[in-house]
């Protein structure tokens, strides 16, 4: 099963928190929360928040245990930007645009795991059997194509022996005429 945690409006922009949580979405739960707890950026509390609230939904709504529990994904989409303006000299303004962040964290159960795993497998022999079928039609393709070949190189062999042969007559009907 698919447990998912989502957080809203945070007030972070985007690139700060994807690069937080690209380093830990392929590390199992214990060892994500442990490297968010030692890294020294305020993305990694969001982060962490997140993937705290999608464990407590896990254990306490579905019953699960945390052990079973793993990440399937997590997800860093940008929310609605606030535009202020910065006063400077003549009158003029500059923008300042605050962005914020929507945060999802998606666990998946170990029965959930083995589903994927199957589906995998399966989706690799389907794989192999078409790169097999794809091959066997490559090979008659290049049979062909060189069974072309040899059929051109035989006309071209053929034309240049009839103009070698009209050629020698040619001349002769030249000569007689000059």
């Amino acid at each position: 099963m698919l447990i998912k945690a989502v957080q809203k409006y945070t007030r972070q922009t985007p690139r700060k928190l994807r690069l937080v949580a690209n380093s830990v979405k392929d590390l199992s739960l214990e060892q994500a929360v442990k490297q968010l707890s030692v890294m020294e950026r305020k993305a990694s509390q969001e982060v962490g928040k997140v993937i705290r609230q999608a464990v407590a939904n896990a254990v306490n709504n579905h019953g699960y245990q945390v052990s079973d529990l793993s990440i399937e994904r997590i997800l860093v989409n940008e929310g609605p930007r606030f535009r202020r303006f910065q006063a400077v000299s003549r009158g003029r303004a500059h923008n300042i645009i605050k962005r914020t962040s929507h945060i999802t964290v998606v666990l998946k159960t170990a029965d959930e795991a083995a589903k994927t795993a199957k589906v995998e497998k399966t989706e690799k022999t389907d794989v192999a059997d078409k790169t097999a079928k794809i091959e066997k039609k490559d090979a008659k393709l290049n049979a062909k194509a060189s069974q072309k070949k040899e059929i051109t190189s035989a006309v071209a062999e053929a034309q240049a022996q009839v103009n070698a042969a009209k050629k020698p007559a040619a001349r002769k009907a030249a000569a007689k005429g000059n």
